[in-house]
C-alpha cells in the first residue's frame, strides 16, 4: 500500500524568499486540498498511520496524511479554514523556539503563528507534533544538545495542551541511526523525515517518508501521488550521497556551531 504523507510549509502569496520555494498559494493550496478529496483517499493524521506501523491497526483502503512543518502565521486562520471546510484532518509540527515570544530559533524572519494559538489548532481538527526548538540540523548535535532540542519543546507543548505529544518531524528531514535513538529515548511515539517518498505500511516509524510540496508542484503531480505513482516508495537505505552530505555537515558543524536546517 502507497501512503502519500505531503509535507507543506507556509500558504501565502507573499513568503519570506528563504521558504519561497517551499511554500505555496492559498489557491494552489486550495486546488491540492480538492485534488485529495477527488482522489478518495481519506486523510487521517500521522498517529493513525503509526499505530499502523508499531501494533497492526487498521489504516482505511487508502490513506493519506498531511503535515505541516514550522507553525507559519496562516496556519491557525486561513490554511485551517481550508482543510476545515474539507474535513480534512491534518498534522502540525511546530518550532517552539520560532513560536514562542523572547526565545531564539535558527530559522530566518518570517510571519509566524504563536504558542497561544496552538490550541486553536487542536480545535480545528490538527494534531500537534514538535519540530524541535530552534530548527537545527539534530544529525551535527552533541549529545546534550540533541536532547534538549527534543524533550524541552515536547514538555513546552504538553504544558499547554494538558496531554502527550507523541510526535516529532527532523528539520529538513535530517537524521541518523543516533538521532532516531534519542528520539525514542526522548518519549517520541514516532519522527517524520522527507526523503521525498511515498511512505507505506512497511515503512520505519522513526523516519516515515514525506513528500515534500513546493511551490511548482502542480495539482497533476498531486494526482500522480495520491495514486501511488511518482515517487519511489519507502522503505529504503540512504543513498551514499546523503551519506557524505552528513558528513560534511558534522564536520562543519564542528568547527562553526548548529545551523539552520534547511
Amino acid at each position: 500500500m502507497h501512503v502519500p504523507v505531503l509535507l507543506y510549509h507556509g500558504v501565502t502569496d507573499d513568503p519570506p524568499a528563504w521558504i519561497a520555494e517551499f511554500s505555496i498559494t492559498p489557491k494552489d493550496f486550495a486546488a491540492h486540498l480538492d485534488a485529495i478529496v477527488a482522489s478518495g483517499r481519506t486523510a487521517v493524521p500521522i498517529s493513525t498511520l503509526v499505530a499502523h506501523l508499531t501494533h497492526g491497526a487498521p489504516l482505511p483502503p487508502r490513506p493519506v496524511v498531511i503535515t505541516f512543518d514550522d507553525g507559519f502565521a496562516d496556519l491557525p486562520g486561513p490554511t485551517a479554514d481550508a482543510l476545515a471546510e474539507r474535513a480534512l484532518p491534518a498534522t502540525a509540527y511546530l518550532t517552539t523556539g520560532a513560536i514562542t515570544p523572547g526565545r531564539r530559533s535558527l530559522l530566518p524572519p518570517a510571519p509566524m503563528m504563536t504558542l497561544a494559538q496552538v490550541p486553536e489548532l487542536e480545535q480545528r481538527g490538527m494534531e500537534i507534533g514538535t519540530h524541535t526548538i530552534t530548527h537545527a540540523q539534530l544529525d551535527t548535535l552533541g549529545a546534550r544538545a540533541l536532547e534538549q532540542e527534543l524533550r524541552e519543546p515536547k514538555e513546552v507543548l504538553e504544558d499547554l495542551l494538558g496531554h502527550e505529544v507523541a510526535h516529532l518531524a527532523y528539520p529538513h528531514g535530517y537524521n541518523s541511526g543516533r538521532v532516531r535513538r534519542a528520539a525514542l529515548r526522548a518519549g517520541y511515539s514516532s519522527a517524520v523525515a522527507v526523503r521525498h517518498a511515498l511512505s507505506s505500511e512497511r515503512d520505519e516509524s522513526y523516519r516515515i517518508a514525506r513528500l515534500i510540496v513546493r511551490r511548482t508542484h502542480t495539482v497533476a503531480d498531486v494526482t500522480q501521488w495520491m495514486e501511488g505513482r511518482g515517487a519511489r516508495t519507502a522503505p529504503f537505505r540512504d543513498a551514499l550521497p546523503t551519506v557524505g552530505w552528513r558528513a560534511y555537515r558534522r564536520a562543519r558543524a564542528a568547527l562553526k556551531g548548529p545551523t539552520f536546517a534547511g
